[in-house]
């Protein structure tokens, strides 16, 4: 039984370098200037692997009962203290998410700014259009020609 568990985290550590992986290609993508293109198979990935993340943890928490352990993070630091091989990939796991929570947080930073940079560049056209009073884009996104009286 302690077997299975160990193959569970193992299975755990890969899928949290995968989704590291894939918030890696997510950072460049927000730091590109056309991100568009790249980021909406980069979010279905991260999806994918949320999905499987939270699967995998509920096979752990169930193997952990099966053992007579808690579930969750009590249980594994119990089932770790009494099993050498499942403390090393236990301590590998919890190093991976440590990194993958880093790059999820650095990727909301990078998305914060974009949108607060959108968000200003709106206004500041909002206030140019009300300030002359006239539109300074027509309804299709060009510049309106004046005649002159």
């Amino acid at each position: 039984m302690k077997d299975a568990l160990l193959a569970t985290v193992i299975d755990e550590y890969s899928t949290v370098e995968a989704f590291a992986s894939v918030l890696a290609l997510e950072e460049k993508a927000l730091t590109a200037i056309e991100p568009l293109e790249t980021l909406p198979p980069i979010v279905e990935k991260k999806t994918e692997l949320i999905g499987k993340l939270a699967t995998l943890e509920k096979v752990r928490d169930t193997q952990l009962a099966e053992l007579g352990f808690p579930s969750g993070w009590k249980g594994m630091e119990l089932a770790a203290g009494s099993d050498t091989r499942i403390a090393a990939q236990w301590s590998l796991l919890q190093k991976a998410a440590e990194r993958a929570q880093r790059s999820n947080t650095l990727n909301g930073s990078l998305i914060r700014t974009r949108m607060e940079y959108n968000q200003r560049a709106l206004t500041a056209l909002n206030v140019a259009v009300t300030t002359e009073k006239v539109g300074f884009y027509g309804p299709d996104g060009r510049i309106p020609a004046y005649s002159s009286l």
